[in-house]
């Protein structure tokens, strides 16, 4: 039986992923980083899918902040950050994020979350809160007449 480089479990990890095998891509993804601990991406899936698999959620935030950091050029860590402040019920936060990796580089993943997510327009009426009555029925009443 021949041995896997760490480029190879990586790769298998990735292509895991994709195909929604998220348990087996987390195992390819650890022995990757346990042949190999330099590489970012590697440490950006494994937050994300300790995250996801073993309820680590706060201590993927940190280490994928952090990994933002220390590979500033690669949009997948802002992806997958991004994703994380998902789950965590930081909409914002996941946009904000998601931008950086998009100005970084056009990847198609980044621009379909972030078209996923939607924005929300401004209030018609800009001085009054965006819950106050008014802003409500000319939202809906505008976007009904096809005006907005």
């Amino acid at each position: 039986m021949r041995m896997s480089t760490a480029k190879e479990l990586f790769e298998k990890g990735e292509e895991l992923y994709r195909k929604g095998e998220a348990l087996a891509a987390l195992a390819s993804f650890e022995k990757s980083f346990n042949l190999d601990s330099s590489n970012p991406l590697c440490r950006s899936y494994l937050a994300l899918l300790s995250a996801t698999q073993r309820g680590q959620l706060e201590n993927a935030i940190t280490d994928s902040q952090q990994l933002t950091g220390q590979a500033p050029g690669e949009p997948v860590v802002y992806l997958n950050l991004g994703r994380l402040y998902l789950r965590a019920g930081r909409k914002q936060d996941a946009v904000d994020i998601l931008r950086k990796g998009a100005s970084i580089d056009r990847n198609p993943e980044i621009q379909q979350l972030l078209e996923s997510l939607g924005l929300r327009k401004k209030p018609v009426i800009p001085f009054l809160s965006r819950k106050h009555f008014l802003n409500k029925f000319l939202g809906l009443l505008l976007k009904k007449l096809h005006l907005r």
